[in-house]
Parts: C-alpha cells; structure tokens; sequence
C-alpha cells in the first residue's frame, strides 16, 4: 500500500512538471489507485479456504481452523493413537490363562473387577462373561490407577487388575506368565494381569481388530511423504506386533496418559509440523499440542472440541484427503497472489501512463477481482472432483 501510494504521488507530480494540467496528473493518480486497490488480495485466501472448508464438509470432513487448513500442507509427521483410532476400539476376550486352571474363576473375579470401569477393556471382559453366562458380586474401594489398572476389594481381600507395571508395583510375582504373556504379546493381544494380595492368579489376553481402513490410510500418507508413528500405552512387543500388520515402522509404546502431549512436542521439534489423531479423554492434550489437532467423529466430547478437525470413525484416508485439500489450497492461494501482483502491476503501468480514466480503472479492477475469485473457487471443485 505504501508503494503504490507512493507511485500515485510520484505519478501527479511528474505530469504537472511535464506540463499536464492538474485534472489530467490527479486522474491519472486517482487511476493507479483505483487498479492496485488490494481487494482480490484480500479475497484471494477467504474465497479459497471458503471452498475448501465446504468440500471437506460435504465429504463428512468438519474444519473448525482455517488455519489448521493452511498448517495440513506443511504436515511432516502423523501421530496416531492406537485404541479406537488405528483400532475399532471394541476389544474381544481371546484367551484365559488361570494358575489354578478354572478359567471361569478367574474370568468371574476379571469381571467383578471391571464393572466400574470405563475403558474399553473392561466392556470386553464384561461381555466375556456375560456370554459364559457368569455372575459376579458387587467389589468395594473401587480406585483406578491411570496408565496402570485398578485395586479394588473383594470379600476383604485386595484384588489387582491391570498391566505388568502395577503388577511389579506392587510387589507381585509375574514370573509364572511370562511364556504365555509372551506368546499373546507377540500375536499383537493385549494382556491383562489379575492378582489377590500378593498371589498372581492369571491373565487375560484381549484383542482390538485394526479398522480396514488403517493399513490403507497408512499407506496413503507414505506415499505423500509423511511418517506415522503409533502412539500406545500398550506393551513393546504388542505394540510393535500390531505395527507390523498395519506397514508401520514408527512405535513409541508404553505411554502414560499424561506422557502423549509430550512425546507430541517431542515429535515437533524433531521432524517439524505434527499432527494428532486421537479419539479419546487421554488424548486431548496432545491433540490440542500438535500443530494440527485431528478427532474421530465417535470418539469423546473433549477431544471433538479441543481439535482443529473432525473426521469419519471409519476413514482414517480422510486426513490423506486433507492433506491434498491443503496442498491444492495452498497452490491456489499462491497463484491468486502471483496473478493479482502480475495484473495490478500492468494495470498501474497504463494507469501511470495515463491510458485509462479512473472509471476505466474501476471496471477493469473489478473485473479482474470477480475473475481470480471464480477461479479459486472453479480451481479447488475441479480437484476437489477428480
């Protein structure tokens, strides 16, 4: 704005001093004006953004940040958290390993345990039982420990249920599963531990099906060049185990809850622009740390609110789609800049020379503002489509 002033000003001054007469030099200013007005430069990123966030919307893809839009072009790193996300997040009981060998004991204690819980392990064990037909009786204390399983009571006696961390922590032997853990680890089975006091009494091994979108949506992203990390509070070896079925080389398992966020911001400053997908309470820092902040549709309230887009539970392809909207914006934003600048510079050109009259200059300014503004949007449809 300050050059283009300035070139009206210089642009009165020297037709006076060529002798023009003053009507003459102020029109010819008041046209240089009136071509640069910055007003296809002011519509040349809401116009574009306006359609992006409308085609994502029509394909159940809600953008909340137009600023996210922007950032998704420049995505490096996608991080993905396991359960509910990568995952159907409905979790079957597959095995029962008991030390004394009564499966449906150790099943009746897993469930009793579980009812209060929340998570999606414990609707598994439930659902165990309810198809084995066993009853349970009410426990007491119930208290769940984040990132470890809950302690509970049952008929007075301390009960444990829970990973191996809690296991350990509390001073019980773990010894006795290690060849069968190790077995259901490496099938990609989550293993649950269940102890009285300090006797271990068994595990339970459950196993969340990847979504059929998964394995493609991972692939989409490497082919557009972004790295996939699996985020987990899983074990190594189940972790890993679930990786490999889906083409991902990226693990970092063994999270606490409250270790994402970090382990997000880790990400960040080694490889740049990050985004998060997560569906869960546990998420919701991390989403709101990336760069790029991305909720399924299913998943909790918070993690909705907290993130910048929302996406199908079933299509983990729709952020690859997102980073091709992003890319298509980005290149027409980029070209609406390099065609305002290349016509308003001809145009002040012919203004300064005194060729065209201000109304002149009106028409073709608008002109051209309503041309780059239907070619943003005919531009990103057109991409959009094929």
């Amino acid at each position: 704005v300050p050059v283009v002033m300035t070139i009206a000003l210089i642009t009165a001054i020297v037709w006076l001093i060529s002798g023009a007469e003053f009507e003459f030099a102020l029109s010819c200013a008041i046209s240089v004006l009136v071509i640069s007005c910055p007003c296809a430069l002011g519509l040349a990123t809401p116009v574009a953004i306006m359609v992006g966030t409308g085609k994502g919307a029509e394909n159940g893809i809600l953008i909340k940040s137009a600023e996210a839009l922007e950032t998704l072009h420049l995505i490096k790193t996608v991080v993905m958290d396991k359960t509910g996300t990568i995952t159907e997040g409905k979790p079957v009981v597959t095995d029962i390993f008991a030390v004394d060998g009564d499966e449906n004991a150790l099943l009746k204690l897993a469930a009793a345990v579980e009812k209060p819980s929340e998570h999606p392990l414990a609707s598994a064990i439930l659902d165990e039982a309810a198809k084995r037909n066993i009853s349970f009786n009410d426990i007491e204390n119930f208290t769940a420990v984040s990132g470890r399983g809950i302690v509970a009571d049952i008929n007075s006696e301390k009960v444990f249920a829970g990973n191996r961390y809690l296991m350990t922590e509390n001073g019980i032997d773990t010894k006795v599963f290690e060849k069968k853990e190790q077995e259901f680890s490496n099938a990609g089975k989550t293993v649950l531990y269940f102890a009285e006091k300090d006797k271990p009494l068994g595990i339970i091994a459950v196993q969340d099906v990847p979504k059929k979108t998964s394995r493609s949506a991972v692939k989409c992203f490497k082919d557009l060049g972004i790295d996939v990390v699996m985020l987990t509070g899983d074990n190594k070896r189940t972790a890993e185990a679930v990786a490999r079925s889906l083409g991902i080389t990226n693990v970092v398992s063994e999270v606490m809850p409250q270790d994402k966020e970090s382990v997000v911001r880790e990400i960040q400053q080694k490889g740049g622009k990050t985004a998060m997908i997560g569906d869960g309470i546990n998420d919701s820092p991390a989403l709101s740390a990336a760069d790029v902040g991305i909720a399924i549709s299913e998943g909790a309230q918070i993690a909705r609110e907290i993130a910048d887009v929302t996406i199908g539970a079933d299509n983990l392809q729709e952020v690859a789609t997102l980073k091709e909207l992003s890319n298509a914006l980005m290149a027409r934003i980029h070209k609406n800049y390099r065609m305002i600048v290349g016509i308003n510079t001809g145009l002040i050109v012919l203004g300064v020379a005194g060729i065209i009259p201000p109304t002149t200059s009106a028409l073709l300014h608008n002109t051209s503002t309503l041309w780059i503004s239907t070619k943003s949007m005919k531009n990103l449809l057109d991409r959009e489509e094929a």
